[in-house]
């Protein structure tokens, strides 16, 4: 696979600092029933990679520590590490919004025949990702028969009141184009989502996320072998705009690998740019924590125990004009309307 991270440290980007942490997303490990084109993580069947049970349990902790409000939890499959349900748990229970990211398939897998029943049970919001309404293109990007699979998982969902108005159980979407181009006016595109899923197959929702794809790992080496690399950048610094750097993700959110490093987002926890100790923490009363400071090159999850990252420089590299371009994208889709 083409390394892409030194097609991306020419630093164009303007210069961001972080507002106080909102959101806690962890990256349980890297394993995940499919493997799709447009991955920025490479997940797949024969990925090992998982969180081990001492950093698992300083989830919980840091969430109270902080006054987190969000835990967002991704992968890979997140619902594949052993943990996950008993995570979920103690999460709900300090009254801790929780996120799955989910590929709906997973809901299918064996030993996941009541992961449905128990995210409706906790309150789970789901992010679902589905990359189109049609079969043809769904199953060209993330593989034969994902397509009916996750219709199936959506109709799963419905059945539980996920999507449905009043309920309380959220249903989000995830678009991602599927070559070198940005996403399509989200509100627009949200609009056709809801009259296709409806019309063949009764599916509701919330909302939909239109995402850009990342120029990084499986996607990004994708273009380099294609010739599209240096093009697919140009539109993403053609297309910036700076009235969605206040909106981007990496001011609030801290993403955390499966062996609990911190980063600004998980694109850079994917491009191997970790959030640097020095000058980074602050404790709770303002000062610099000395001990994570001495920690060279970087911070990990039990530094968040005694200090946050209210404005610590953000690490930023050219990738980053796939947030703030056209509409911006985040993993809460669109930017601006």
């Amino acid at each position: 696979m083409h390394a892409t991270l030194p097609l991306l440290e020419s630093h164009r980007f303007p210069p961001l600092r972080r507002e106080a942490i909102t959101t806690l997303q962890v990256n349980l490990g890297y394993r995940c029933n499919q493997s799709c084109v447009h991955c920025h993580v490479n997940a797949g069947p024969g990925r090992t990679e998982m969180m081990d049970a001492d950093t698992l349990a300083l989830i919980p902790r840091v969430l109270a520590a902080r006054a987190i409000g969000t835990l967002d939890l991704t992968g890979g499959a997140p619902e594949l590490h052993p943990g996950f349900r008993a995570l979920v748990r103690e999460a709900r229970a300090l009254g801790v919004r929780v996120i799955d990211r989910c590929n709906l398939t997973i809901l299918s897998e064996p030993g996941q025949e009541d992961l449905a029943e128990f995210l409706a049970e906790h309150g789970v919001e789901v992010v679902a990702s589905l990359p189109c309404y049609a079969a043809d293109n769904v199953d060209r990007q993330r593989g034969k028969g994902v397509f009916e699979r996750s219709i199936a998982g959506l109709l799963r969902l419905n059945a539980l009141g996920y999507g449905q108005a009043g309920s309380g159980r959220v249903l989000n979407l995830v678009y991602n184009p599927q070559g070198p181009v940005l996403p399509p006016d989200q509100a627009r595109l949200e609009a056709d989502y809801r009259r296709e899923l409806a019309a063949q197959f009764g599916i509701v929702f919330n909302q939909l996320f239109a995402l850009a794809n990342m120029p990084i790992q499986r996607f990004g080496s994708m273009l380099i072998s294609k010739g599209q690399f240096n093009a697919y950048m140009a539109l993403l610094r053609a297309s910036h705009r700076d009235e969605n750097l206040g909106g981007v993700m990496c001011r609030t959110l801290v993403s955390v690998d499966w062996q609990g490093r911190l980063y600004d987002c998980d694109f850079n926890q994917q491009l191997g740019l970790p959030l640097g100790a020095e000058g980074a923490l602050t404790s709770a009363q303002g000062h610099d924590d000395s001990d994570a400071a001495a920690r060279p090159g970087r911070l990990h999850l039990r530094d968040l125990l005694a200090g946050d990252l209210a404005g610590a420089p953000i690490r930023v590299a050219d990738h980053c004009f796939g947030c703030t371009a056209g509409s911006g994208s985040s993993c809460g889709g669109a930017l601006k309307a």
